[in-house]
């Protein structure tokens, strides 16, 4: 099993370490300390703005690791664009930064709820989708969810992260435009 960091410790953040644990993993919860100790998969489960500041801090204690980033680069203030360059995404940004690391894109289209029930609208298992340039990354990640009732299906290189960004935000606008629930979101049917 692996040794889970989560920056975070909002309904994400609770959400995947519940998964984690059920998978037989060991799992911290990092807030604003900046001397953590870090595990071997790193799940980035901030908002997008709060990620500098982690890169800054941690760049050095993150090499070699796997660095799962969940964030959507909303705009907050419109809600109404990505923050990101329309031919990138947040992962490749953070990417860019981490050139020591193995970033994949992950969890950013699921809702916590959805984490949590391990179901969509009660009705599709949870899936996760998972993007990224390391085969043994997207393996060691996807190995450490066996056992958490989330399936699991790799979307492609990290470049498939831009799609997933999309994704998500357009999810997020219709459950804040009460278009869907917040247990609600999309499913994937195999």
């Amino acid at each position: 099993m692996a040794t889970i960091s989560i920056f975070g410790k909002g309904n994400m953040a609770q959400a995947l370490k519940a998964r984690y644990e059920e998978a037989g993993n060991t799992v911290n919860l990092i807030g604003r300390e900046a001397d953590a100790t870090l595990g071997d998969i790193v799940i980035l489960a901030v908002p997008y703005p709060a990620v500098d500041g982690i890169v800054a801090t941690y760049k050095d204690a993150l090499a070699g690791k796997i660095v799962v980033d969940i964030t959507n680069p909303l705009n907050f203030e419109t809600f109404d664009e990505l923050v990101v360059p329309a031919d990138g995404s947040a992962a490749a940004e953070i990417a860019k930064a981490l050139p020591n690391t193995n970033v994949l894109k992950a969890f950013n289209t699921n809702f916590a709820a959805s984490l949590a029930s391990k179901k969509v609208a009660d009705a599709a298992d949870t899936t996760v989708l998972v993007a990224g340039d390391d085969a043994g990354a997207k393996e060691a990640f996807t190995a450490a969810l066996d056992g958490s009732g989330l399936a699991v299906v790799d979307a492609g290189s990290l470049k498939r992260a831009r799609e997933l960004e999309a994704t998500g935000f357009l999810q997020l606008v219709l459950a804040v435009g009460e278009k869907i629930s917040w247990t609600g979101g999309f499913g994937l049917y195999k």
